[in-house]
């Protein structure tokens, strides 16, 4: 039997917290371990419990959302935190992003939909609605290519992992296709977001696709034989 995911659940409004709870205890995939109900005792059972995913409401009593995360994500710097909201402002979408959210689900959504985020967040995968989306793609905006560049040029190597990143691949999966070690590729990741001034991978993605991925992968694979880049393109296993 594979292990649970586990859940710390955030939220300051008692029903709702315990409605949220009594969901996920029924999908197989998730434990639920704790529950908080303000910003500070969400940092404090971080530290204690070490959830997989944190399951955060954004709109919170004592602090925002986004300076939750933001202190959680620099105390615990491999915590997923999936923000749960009634609303999408746009503001509050790009600051909890920037804070280092991996992904986004709005109350309005299906338990599925619920569960998929949890799953993703746990996977090292993003997973926000097309609304969300929409306002990622135009809060992150990416500069033109030559701008790139020229003000913060990634390498050839770079701009392979940047590409295979957009596509979805984890770091072992990045490892295998370009035949190198998974040390490297966190180390390439690692310059892609401090080069482009992005907080994490989920960023990363969307600037990609933003800026125009087929035109990063020709300009990352060109070099390489055409069995090469066709291999690299292909798409993770799920």
């Amino acid at each position: 039997m594979s292990k649970k995911i586990r859940v710390l659940v955030v939220e300051d409004e008692a029903i709702v917290a315990e409605a949220i709870c009594a969901i996920l205890e029924t999908e197989p995939t998730i434990a639920v371990v704790g529950k908080a109900i303000d910003g500070e005792a969400a940092i404090r059972k971080t530290q204690l419990l070490h959830p997989d995913v944190i399951l955060l409401d954004l709109h919170l009593p004592d602090k925002p959302g986004a300076s939750v995360i933001a202190e959680i994500t620099a105390q615990i710097p491999d915590a997923r935190v999936v923000v749960l909201t009634a609303h999408a402002d746009d503001c509050e979408v790009a600051a909890t992003f920037r804070a280092g959210a991996v992904g986004y689900v709005l109350k309005t959504q299906a338990v599925t939909d619920l569960v998929r985020a949890i799953e993703n967040a746990h996977a090292g995968l993003s997973c926000v609605p097309p609304r969300i989306a929409r306002i990622m793609m135009n809060t992150f905006t990416a500069p033109p290519v030559r701008q790139l560049m020229a003000d913060q040029p990634l390498s050839e190597a770079e701009l392979r992992v940047l590409a295979l990143v957009a596509r979805g691949y984890q770091n072992k999966e990045i490892a295998h296709q370009l035949g190198i070690s998974r040390p490297t590729v966190h180390a390439h990741v690692s310059r892609i977001l401090s080069k482009l001034e992005l907080g994490n991978r989920t960023q990363a993605a969307v600037y990609a696709q933003r800026l125009g991925l087929e035109r990063i992968e020709q300009a990352a694979f060109s070099s390489l034989p055409r069995a090469g880049v066709a291999s690299q393109r292909a798409q993770p296993t799920i």
